[in-house]
């Protein structure tokens, strides 16, 4: 990896952080606040929340055995995704490189900061080359982006291939690992020590079914943390998604049978999709959804929206013409869908 310095742009390197009223007395109790311009009425919604969400990270370091100043808190993954482009992308000048098809995000992070971004097509197995991905970059590629397991393909990244882009890449490699939980390949968490550019992506909206209170995380040497931070809005994460995450973190085991059954449940909703007339395949997955080739996805996609039922038509991706991408859901559920779907040619 270059030297951090090298990285990151000059003007952010030089920037002097937005200094909260919350974060000037770090150290001290305190039991009267007339400091922040707060209303003193409606406890506890009146306060501004932690700025760095300390006792939220505490459980979370605990859960994912890291250290809290390897974390970064956003406002769903989105915010994660966008701060490095701010952080490490010179407009105009920059450029970042992805796996294609991916998650669309990077790409319009890439375009709302004016970043150029490459793309190297995944193999018909969904797989990519790390040679093929490094050929891709140059002297003012940053970044790159890796999701695994990747969307919509739902399948784990060859992880040879990602660690030989770890080793290789002097820029920052960011693998969003929004839906490990179903996979059973190990997130790479465990080897922030031993990759210093390695930022890993994970999110309270898929296992933890969490996507309404908006929460994303970032782990990362405690130094790119402190530049996510650094760049941050003050108060990013509010006191509510604090709350419910902190409740949430007192329920993982709650979690983990959510997702035991959303496992046995893909299963059995992928034997049973695999049958109807109109399924031509379906890819493997390691995560809370697969993609299926159909017959005509953008007919079926249609039928099914008038039934009431909403899957994601994914022809317009490439290397996924002709078919849908399907979130595995209750069995009541996923019946509905297979029912509907009985006899479509």
């Amino acid at each position: 990896m270059k030297p951090l310095k090298e990285l990151i742009r000059p003007n952010i390197w030089e920037l002097k952080p937005y200094s909260s009223a919350r974060d000037e007395y770090q150290g001290k109790e305190a039991s009267v606040f007339l400091d922040a311009n707060e209303n003193p009425y409606n406890i506890p919604n009146n306060r501004y929340p932690d700025p760095l969400q300390r006792d939220l990270k505490h459980l979370i370091a605990k859960e994912k055995k890291v250290q809290p100043e390897q974390i970064f808190l956003g406002n769903g993954s989105d915010e994660a995704i966008d701060l490095p482009f701010r952080a490490f992308c010179r407009p105009g000048v920059d450029n970042v490189v992805a796996i294609e098809p991916t998650y669309g995000m990077y790409q319009v992070c890439a375009n709302v900061n004016d970043v150029a971004y490459r793309k190297v097509l995944l193999d018909h197995h969904f797989q990519f080359s790390a040679s093929e991905l490094l050929a891709a970059t140059d002297e003012n590629t940053k970044l790159i982006f890796l999701c695994s397991p990747n969307n919509p393909t739902g399948n784990c990244l060859n992880r040879h291939e990602i660690e030989t882009v770890l080793r290789e890449f002097g820029g920052l490699v960011i693998v969003d690992e929004a839906y490990i939980d179903f996979a059973t390949e190990p997130s790479l968490l465990g080897r922030l020590e031993e990759f210093p550019n390695l930022v890993v992506l994970q999110t309270f909206s898929k296992a933890w079914g969490c996507a309404g209170i908006r929460l994303g995380m970032a782990f990362a040497s405690p130094e790119i943390v402190q530049v996510l931070n650094k760049i941050k809005y003050p108060y990013n994460v509010n006191r509510l998604t604090q709350q419910e995450a902190l409740q949430m973190m007192q329920r993982n085991y709650e979690v983990q049978r959510w997702v035991a059954s959303l496992l046995e449940e893909r299963t059995r909703l992928m034997a049973a999709f695999a049958k109807l007339p109109c399924c031509r395949k379906i890819y493997p997955t390691d995560a809370n959804f697969f993609l299926a080739r159909v017959s005509d996805a953008p007919r079926i996609y249609e039928y099914l929206v008038d039934k009431g039922i909403i899957v994601r038509n994914r022809s317009h991706v490439a290397l996924c013409q002709n078919c849908l991408r399907i979130t595995v859901g209750t069995r009541p559920e996923n019946d509905t869908l297979l029912n509907a779907l009985q006899g479509i040619q």
